[in-house]
């Protein structure tokens, strides 16, 4: 009797405590059922993005191909996952806020290892000490796992290098300098005057991004302006283009493939560090990355069907007799009249008219390059969903025809390559962000 009474109290024992496991709350009937709530997951468009839905289309040059290549343009049936992406192409002020982002992060790792231990600082940039590493500067208590990753020392990526004082404004005025020290290091960012003609300008070759394991210069190729071009004089193109307020809207050129997805990382870094800045902490965002070379061709179409450009086709001009992109209309002439302004380059993003899923510039002004190595024979080994090639071909595919091609540069199935350690000025991007497929998301459609 007194061995059943044991077993009947060990078993009462042992089913309260299985009612407490992470498998489900006390009452729940010993089910199985998640303490997650469920919710309806909605994807949080970013900001300058609109929503691209999944659906299917034939890939490919599918009504004429002048070059009578068919390997290069084979017609196939491919589906397609939903994703954000730009609406129009990154511009000159959208990289150049990855340019200041960098040179300011440079600019203040060398001062916060010339700081030291930060002695007599006051905090608002009145002397070198004040950019010293904040768990220095400030005497923060390290939990263990900040002690471990300042252990590791500065060079192996360790906890000072996230850790730098970003709320202590720099000064770039030689007016301002608070002391020798600061004056050394912020010096030591301009090119010597033997270099630099006289002007005093950035040593761009400093400005290093940390991308997949080593530092890669970010600063676009502004000769590109003057090396694409022989015996023409694009001097101004050159000196202007980038820097000058003029050109803020304008899409960013000279830039390679890698520079391109190093603007991709940190825009990702950017929401990333914003999102775990919040109080109450958000998910962390999906990766910012460029477009492979099916998902730019089925936004490019709008959803139309067997569309030989953005807008349709197979018209170049509207019924107004306006041009529908920037790009070369007759042999020799670069001057696109849109009736408001003429544009010998670039155009302004958004300054022609959107194609139905609200993209601009999908055809004309700069071709964009793709995430997909350019193969004459990729469209056939490649799969009918979500297509993708991984090879490490130095080629990389770019679509959309520029400022300086003929009009069959700009129909959607048409392909092109460049070299992805190359620069032109022809050359742009624009970036997309994955849906995941269970979320609820509004898709943006235009009305014609």
């Amino acid at each position: 009797m007194k061995k059943a009474l044991i077993f009947v109290l060990s078993a009462a024992v042992i089913g309260s405590c299985s009612r407490k496991s992470t498998a489900g709350k006390p009452g729940r009937k010993g089910e199985l059922v998640p303490n997650q709530k469920s919710k309806t997951f909605i994807a949080e468009r970013p900001y300058g993005m609109v929503t691209i839905p999944g659906g299917d289309f034939v890939m490919g040059l599918a009504d004429q191909d002048f070059t009578n290549t068919p390997s290069r343009a084979p017609l196939k049936t491919v589906t397609v996952s939903s994703f954000f992406m730009d609406e129009a192409e990154t511009t000159n002020a959208e990289y150049r806020m990855f340019i200041n982002y960098v040179r300011d992060s440079v600019t203040r790792t060398q001062l916060a290892e010339v700081a030291g231990e930060g002695d007599d600082t006051s905090g608002r940039g009145g002397s070198i000490g004040d950019y010293a590493y904040l768990a220095v500067a400030e005497g923060d208590q390290l939990s263990p796992y900040e002690e471990y990753l300042e252990a590791q020392g500065s060079e192996k990526g360790g906890y000072k290098t996230g850790r730098l004082n970003w709320d202590v404004p720099l000064h770039w005025n030689t007016k301002d300098y608070p002391d020798v020290e600061y004056t050394e290091v912020i010096e030591s960012m301009y090119l010597p005057v033997s270099e630099s003609g006289g002007k005093r300008m950035i040593d761009t070759r400093k400005l290093r991004y940390d991308y997949e394991g080593s530092p890669l210069v970010i600063y676009p190729d502004t000769t590109v302006w003057a090396r694409d071009f022989s015996y023409a004089y694009n001097e101004p193109m050159f000196e202007q283009y980038f820097w000058h307020p003029a050109f803020r809207e304008y899409p960013v050129v000279g830039v390679t493939w890698d520079q391109a997805r190093a603007y991709c990382d940190f825009r990702t870094k950017l929401k990333t560090d914003y999102n775990q800045g919040l109080k109450k902490k958000k998910i962390t965002p999906l990766s910012f990355r460029l477009p492979t070379e099916a998902e730019w061709e089925y936004a490019a179409r709008g959803g139309l069907t067997n569309a030989s450009y953005p807008w349709g086709g197979p018209y170049l001009m509207d019924d107004r007799g306006c041009y529908r992109a920037n790009f070369k209309p007759q042999r020799g002439s670069y001057i696109e009249d849109t009736k408001l302004n003429n544009y010998t380059y670039t155009a302004p993003v958004k300054k022609f008219s959107k194609n139905d899923y609200g993209l601009y510039d999908m055809a004309g002004n700069v071709s964009e390059w793709t995430l997909s190595p350019y193969n004459n024979s990729s469209y056939q080994y490649t799969a009918t969903l979500n297509p993708s090639n991984t090879n490490n071909d130095i080629r990389k595919s770019v679509r959309g025809g520029s400022w300086k091609d003929v009009g069959y540069a700009l129909m959607v199935g048409a392909r092109e390559w460049e070299r992805k350690d190359s620069a032109r000025s022809y050359i742009g991007f624009r970036t997309v962000q994955q849906l995941p497929e269970a979320s609820k998301r509004k898709v943006n459609r235009t009305t014609r």
